[in-house]
């Protein structure tokens, strides 16, 4: 069999690997002329790093993630701890894998450094998709025409794929802006902060900081605000000042932290409703592509290293000539629960951001009342083996 995967980022990269170990031929191909990643600190929870570790990435991700103690919410005027669960050591003893931190930058890095260079071709932009009854064809921007078994999406939220097999739409704009900035560890170490996740829940909006890069170099921040700013950009600027400016009356680690940030980036955060499918014919989304969410949850890759897993099991065990059969079962097998984390992505959008008030009230003492690690509700998403459940289910 052989595939093509359009898009390089995490997902499209672990489904080369996954699909690689499943002994399926596959090429990448990447609108962009340099692969690297703009944004600074991503989370790989239990159900995502098991599945990286299975593809042999134990020892790499080991020298580059950085493996949080806790993760802890607190509130936004006094600093108050509302709920700390316990990363580390305890969750990977209860999930049997590792909780990371990484930045971006390096996390692509490691997955395209154990794919052999030929097989990622950068500078193709994908205009043009042809189905026919054996096979499928690709045309890229360059001229370059590439054909296969199967064609898969992994291109992000703006997907060109899913508008050529699905046609166009637009995605659903949350409201809020997110500020993002990457600090050198030193130039915060007076706060003395632990090797945590901690997110700073109040009203309207919400402040998150976690170490990132080899050796916990970095801090990494992302404040998000309400806004009407539409722009879904990577690498447009914004104004540290600006972002100051919003947390102002916080507690003062919280301007600390942004003060320290030479610049920072800002995007508006955007979803999709869960799509009616993600298959037609030969082609097939992954990803952001399929099931793009919002940040509340930390699952955006995660669920991306889901798919990639599944989709390789039912490729593996379906076969070149069973190609529609095994892209309905990976449909089947994947949608309910991204479409969970889509939903779930959501309503933490609203329980973050509440007004100080009775609800308010309310979701701190539920928090407060659950400190134990990780929280019991954490076990459907961190305790999930997709490989294992998939396989039991054949």
């Amino acid at each position: 069999m052989r595939v093509i995967i359009v898009g390089a980022g995490i997902g499209g990269l672990v489904a080369a690997l996954t699909l690689r170990r499943a002994g399926i031929d596959v090429e990448v191909f990447e609108q962009a002329a340099v692969l690297r990643e703009i944004g600074a600190g991503i989370q790989i929870s239990p159900n995502a790093s098991r599945i990286l570790e299975r593809l042999g990435l134990a020892n790499s991700m080991r020298t580059y993630g950085v493996r949080p103690l806790a993760v802890q919410t607190r509130r936004w005027d006094n600093g108050r701890i509302l709920t700390r669960q316990l990363l580390g050591d305890e969750c990977e003893q209860l999930f049997e894998a590792p909780y990371y931190h990484f930045h971006r930058a390096e996390l692509l890095e490691l997955l395209a450094a154990a794919l052999p260079a030929h097989m990622i071709h950068l500078d193709h932009r994908c205009i043009d998709i042809k189905q026919y009854s054996e096979r499928i064809e690709v045309g890229f921007h360059n001229g370059a025409i590439a054909d296969a078994d199967l064609v898969v999406g992994a291109d992000g939220i703006h997907s060109t794929v899913r508008e050529l097999i699905l046609g166009a739409d637009s995605p659903r704009f949350s409201g809020h802006v997110a500020y993002r900035g990457l600090v050198p560890a030193e130039r915060v170490a007076h706060l003395g902060l632990e090797v945590n996740a901690s997110s700073w829940w109040g009203p309207g909006h919400h402040f998150v900081h976690y170490f990132v890069g080899a050796g916990a170099r970095y801090v990494n921040w992302v404040a998000i605000t309400p806004g009407e700013w539409r722009l879904e950009s990577w690498t447009a600027r914004g104004e540290v000042a600006d972002a100051r400016r919003e947390f102002e009356g916080w507690h003062p680690q919280v301007g600390a932290i942004i003060s320290a940030a030479d610049t920072t980036n800002r995007w508006a955060l955007y979803d999709r409703d869960p799509l009616p499918r993600w298959t037609v014919g030969r082609a097939v989304l992954l990803g952001d592509a399929a099931h793009a969410m919002l940040p509340y949850m930390a699952q955006g890759a995660v669920q991306a290293i889901e798919d990639a897993a599944v989709l390789a099991r039912c490729l593996d065990l379906g076969g070149r000539h069973e190609v529609a059969a095994a892209l309905r079962r990976y449909e089947e097998t994947r949608k309910p629960r991204a479409t969970r984390c889509q939903e779930g992505s959501r309503r933490n959008g609203e329980m973050y951001h509440l007004a100080d008030g009775e609800r308010q009230q309310h979701r701190d003492m539920s928090l407060s009342s659950a400190t134990t690690a990780p929280l019991p509700q954490n076990v459907w998403l961190y305790g999930y083996d997709v490989e294992a459940e998939f396989l039991a289910l054949c």
